[in-house]
């Protein structure tokens, strides 16, 4: 059994059991866009990770662009979420609430009325969304926000923060990752603006910053994390060629900033160019605080990068669908249970998201 990640962990004001985070997976269980109680009971499954981090938060209307995504900008909304941070709370579990605004990735069908698909530039994704109402459909074509509708979206993030806390998360992670709106900011390809945050590596990185050093002043550094996936193609991210110096100069303004924490994610595993070890070192050096990696690790990866300590916590994203009891099948090296139904990982229902047993359960039937 390996030591370094199960022990303890501090994080901001949190107590961390372990060094085992359950990464942020999209579930679309959020009918109406509202957390439920199915929803609290798949968390509530999950708590023994030292660290959830949410399913993605949309922080307004326009940020929904998935179907049956849930939000974070209404009373009920609020409300819902309380159900499930008091489940993950009631069994000893620190939550943090990814807020995560979709920009240009997805259809109009999945969004309220009166809510439109934003981005920073007019450039329509590649690809196609699942709707609810039409089956899978071409991305839309996004709205170009104004200069004075960046600040709204900002303020929103604000927003959003401050209700997750009235939610009873512990904290936020900003998702600055896979193709996202945040992202798109940094992108040279979805990003074509003329004005501060278009143009140069510092102009585009200006809005990612802001909404971080803006958020983090709303609810405390020590409650604001961020998710950033260099070498990431997902959403039509290509490479660029000042990739590596960009995300160098984030993590540098990141750590003056102060946030808790970045989760940097490694999409290689699923078939995206490997993060180069160079840039991971660089973030490492410019960024002081806490280092989370994800990106297809299994255990024994997982303790050489906390135990040598380049990495803080280790993510799983999809073990944790299957095994809701995943830290202690870790770290009693006991056999995890298989995928049963794929098709399942997106539905609306409790097949295939809170139906999967504990060990305890399975040897019991042996």
């Amino acid at each position: 059994m390996s030591t370094t990640t199960f022990s303890p962990y501090t994080l901001g004001k949190a107590t961390l059991a372990n060094r085992i985070a359950m990464a942020p997976m999209t579930r679309t269980r959020a009918i109406h866009n509202l957390p439920n109680d199915l929803m609290a009971k798949y968390y509530e499954q999950r708590a023994s990770a030292g660290l959830i981090i949410s399913e993605g938060i949309s922080p307004s209307p326009d940020g929904l662009g998935y179907a049956r995504m849930p939000g974070l900008f209404t009373t009920e909304q609020i409300a819902g979420w309380k159900k499930v941070t008091d489940a993950v709370h009631a069994k000893g579990g620190t939550i943090f609430a990814q807020l995560m605004h979709a920009g240009r990735i997805g259809h109009v069908h999945n969004l309220p009325r009166h809510a439109r698909l934003v981005a920073p530039s007019a450039v329509t994704a590649p690809g196609q969304m699942w709707t609810d109402a039409a089956g899978m459909q071409d991305h839309s074509t996004p709205h170009a926000l104004s200069h004075e509708e960046v600040k709204i979206v900002k303020s929103e993030f604000v927003q959003a923060a401050l209700n997750a806390l009235a939610a009873g998360f512990d904290g936020v992670e900003l998702h600055s990752a896979n193709g996202y709106l945040l992202e798109q900011f940094l992108s040279p390809h979805a990003n074509q603006r003329t004005d501060e945050y278009g143009g140069s590596l510092e102009n585009r990185a200006r809005f990612v910053l802001e909404v971080a050093r803006e958020v983090s002043t709303a609810i405390g550094k020590d409650r604001t994390g961020i998710r950033l996936s260099p070498y990431g193609i997902y959403n039509d991210m290509p490479h660029y060629a000042e990739i590596d110096a960009a995300y160098t100069y984030i993590a540098h303004e990141l750590n003056t900033i102060g946030l808790a924490y970045i989760h940097l994610v490694d999409h290689s595993s699923g078939g995206a160019p490997e993060v180069p070890l160079a840039i991971k070192k660089a973030i490492r050096e410019q960024f002081k605080n806490t280092l989370i990696l994800s990106g297809g690790y299994d255990l024994n990866r997982a303790e050489a990068e906390v135990s040598s300590g380049f990495a803080d916590l280790v993510a799983f994203g999809k073990p944790f669908i299957n095994n809701p009891d995943l830290v202690e099948r870790l770290k009693h090296r006991l056999p995890l249970n298989p995928v049963l139904d794929a098709s399942t990982f997106y539905s609306a229902g409790e097949k295939g998201y809170t139906d999967y047993p504990v060990y305890s359960e399975v040897s019991a039937l042996v």
